[in-house]
């Protein structure tokens, strides 16, 4: 993956030298996982803004921890205490990643839908800290906050990227990093607060599906951002797009599941299946187009 000609955003909030605890990443079966407290601050925050608690709380996103972490002391990140000197390898990477995704949305989300493109912040934190969700620990992945459109995500998910779902490298991490903007992406278009209305009036089952619907929009755009990041900067090297087929392909309901108690609930799925998570990201990166990415068109086969 070539950053080379990317330059860095002014959009990334690095708060690794906050403190804090945290558990570990809510791999299913693992260690860690959303503590009560926290899902409670979710769920509150998510009814009250009509917003879909899932979206904040399954919004731990590409991976939902089931195992019930302890709760992490977290700081009071009102004041975020930012780290001195020069960036590390990590802050670069993220800042790279960001810029191009701010480059290219705020292209064409004008350019296809006549729509101006808001730049999210992105949060770099270690552990735990927090936001306008509620707590954020590292045990909930890489999220998106709608209530203050920010993306958090700690680092170390990569590492357990790499050496527990074997999802590893660059580009792979950069897909993360597209997925969530990809939600910032659908929060600008009004599509969350309306999923949530929508997820009001059903069950269970048909509210899974709609998350199932926003989940593998957000892919679908990470394609798109693909597409284009290529086309202005020559993002792309060879493997790349194995990388991130790799990772979508890992962090699939339906292996999940399998992995975490031996049968697949297809009802229960709120992300996708490895096939729908690889297809949908596929098609983004194939047509560069936005509607290309509508899953919630009825027509259109998941």
């Amino acid at each position: 993956m070539r950053l080379d000609d990317v330059g860095q955003s002014e959009n990334v909030e690095d708060r690794r030298g906050s403190g804090g605890g945290g558990g570990g990443f809510g791999f299913p079966g693992g260690r860690g996982g959303l503590g009560f407290g926290t899902i409670a601050i979710l769920t509150l925050v998510g009814w009250l803004l009509g917003i879909n608690p899932a979206i904040l709380i399954g919004g731990a996103e590409m991976i939902s921890g089931s195992g019930r972490g302890s709760q992490a002391s977290l700081p009071d990140q009102r004041r975020p205490q930012q780290r001195s000197g020069a960036p590390d390898a990590d802050q670069q990477f993220v800042s790279a990643v960001l810029k191009s995704t701010e480059d290219v949305w705020a292209e064409i989300l004008p350019q296809q839908l006549n729509v101006r493109y808001p730049k999210p912040n992105l949060v770099m934190f270690a552990g735990a800290t927090r936001s306008a969700c509620g707590g954020a620990q590292s045990a909930m992945g890489p999220f998106y906050c709608p209530v203050d459109s920010k993306v958090y995500l700690d680092t170390s998910f990569f590492g357990e990227m790499k050496t527990r779902l074997r999802a590893g490298g660059d580009f792979a991490y950069a897909y993360v990093i597209a997925h969530e903007v990809g939600h910032h992406v659908e929060n600008v278009l009004g599509i969350l607060p309306k999923v949530q209305q929508m997820q009001q009036r059903v069950g269970r089952k048909e509210a899974n599906a709609l998350s199932v619907r926003v989940e593998l929009m957000a892919d679908c755009l990470a394609g798109v951002w693909a597409h284009h990041a290529d086309r202005k900067f020559r993002l792309l090297e060879q493997g790349d797009i194995e990388e991130a087929l790799a990772a979508a392909n890992a962090i699939g309901d339906d292996k999940l599941q399998k992995q975490s108690q031996g049968y697949v609930v297809p009802d229960s799925f709120t992300h996708g299946s490895s096939q729908q998570r690889m297809q949908w990201f596929t098609q983004g990166l194939k047509t560069g187009q936005i509607r290309s990415c509508d899953t919630f068109n009825r027509q259109q086969r998941l």
